[in-house]
């Protein structure tokens, strides 16, 4: 079968994005195939100050910014701000996650650059939106988790709230702003208008919390507590993490035939016909008691054990895996997910792919993050046609 281009071939996209949110939509463009061309203050963006303290460049900066071409621009520079109109022209995509007004105050907000270009997708992503009465409050992922409400359930009944290990605020919404562009940009095939999309960090956090609020609903006068690694709304059981010989292992029964399942696999039957346990709702009653009966039996097994007795009986199970087992998980490496590059200054690191597979279009594979202003010349060459002299003088003029 004849292989196919990468969907996005031929898209333009001037990616200010900077930290993690913003970066990751630009990833996943460029992954796709777009010419994703990053811009940088010249004295970098945030993540890559933040990082230079420690020395060199660092990995997630290089994790959200391979296959990106990398310039500077000085947009408090009346020249940077010409120079950036003169760029939008040629673009199909301008993303940016400054808080609300930041690029307006520039003069390069929205309505400035579709009035040059009424083709672009201008892309924003920020904390609370662009309107509403916390439209300004500061955001990142911590403060985003809390403000949602995710901290208020994770955890354990007795501890403190506790925040999701990873940036799920800043890479959901990232997520979801490469979803708005890459709509915005179908919907232009159509009409040939581009339009203003706009993401915010609270809002895509706020569905992740459907089984919590489904204990609300359910139980409004009930106080909503934290659940530790049991269902977020308790309806489901057992839903919840075992200790076992050598680690942690999670075991869920989604439906009754998962549990009597699970029964056969613990060497159990003899309680298949206890009450206590019959139903996914009686053993929501009992779910101590029916973690228990779990706990007991993982405790005496490893979680290769667990995995080959949980998967000859097809029970919805896993081992908890630490970083370092996933980075050299077999199935990961298999589908290209994890790649191992050699980095200029990093030396041998592992990257992401993206997650978004186009069958008939082999993936991308990973190129470097490049140096800040890497690719001056060129950029500023094949889009505004300025020579190495021109380049040179911008620099000196501070425009970049």
């Amino acid at each position: 079968m004849a292989t196919r281009p990468p969907p996005l071939a031929g898209i333009t996209v001037l990616d200010f994005g900077q930290v993690y949110q913003g970066p990751y939509a630009g990833l996943l463009l460029a992954k796709a195939g777009a010419d994703v061309i990053k811009i940088e203050p010249p004295r970098g963006e945030p993540l890559r100050v933040r990082e230079a303290v420690g020395g060199g460049a660092s990995l997630p900066l290089a994790m959200l910014n391979s296959n990106k071409r990398t310039i500077t621009l000085n947009l408090k520079s009346p020249r940077g701000v010409a120079l950036l109109k003169e760029m939008v022209v040629k673009a199909d995509v301008l993303l940016e996650n400054f808080a609300p007004g930041v690029m307006d105050r520039l003069g390069v907000g929205a309505e400035a650059l579709m009035a040059i270009n009424p083709r672009l997708i201008y892309a924003s992503a920020t904390g609370y939106g662009l309107s509403g009465p916390e439209r300004d409050n500061l955001a990142m992922d911590i403060t985003i988790q809390a403000a949602s409400g995710a901290i208020s359930v994770t955890g354990f009944p007795d501890g403190p709230p506790v925040k999701a290990g990873p940036a799920i605020a800043d890479f959901l919404s990232g997520t979801h702003l490469y979803g708005a562009i890459a709509t915005a940009l179908f919907e232009r095939e159509r009409t040939g208008r581009g339009r203003l999309v706009e993401v915010a960090m609270i809002e895509t956090m706020f569905p992740t919390l459907a089984s919590n609020l489904g204990m609300i609903h359910n139980n409004p006068d009930r106080p909503l507590g934290r659940t530790g690694n049991r269902h977020g709304g308790l309806a489901v059981s057992p839903y919840n993490v075992y200790a076992c010989r050598d680690g942690w292992f999670a075991i869920i029964c989604n439906n009754d035939d998962h549990w009597a399942a699970l029964l056969r696999a613990m060497g159990r039957e003899d309680l298949a016909g206890d009450a206590r346990f019959a139903t996914n709702a009686a053993r929501v009653e009992h779910m101590a008691e029916t973690d228990a009966v779990v706990e007991a039996w993982a405790a005496g097994l490893t979680r290769a054990e667990i995995f080959a007795a949980t998967g000859r009986h097809k029970v919805p199970s896993a081992p908890v895996r630490d970083l370092h087992e996933v980075l050299a998980n077999a199935h990961m490496q298999g589908r290209g997910m994890l790649e191992t590059i050699d980095h200029p200054s990093l030396g041998r690191i592992t990257v992401p792919n993206s997650p978004l597979r186009y069958h008939g279009t082999p993936q991308t594979p990973a190129q470097p993050s490049h140096a800040i202003g890497a690719d001056n010349a060129e950029v500023y060459r094949q889009l505004l046609g300025l020579d190495a002299a021109a380049v040179e003088a911008l620099k000196a003029q501070g425009a970049i």
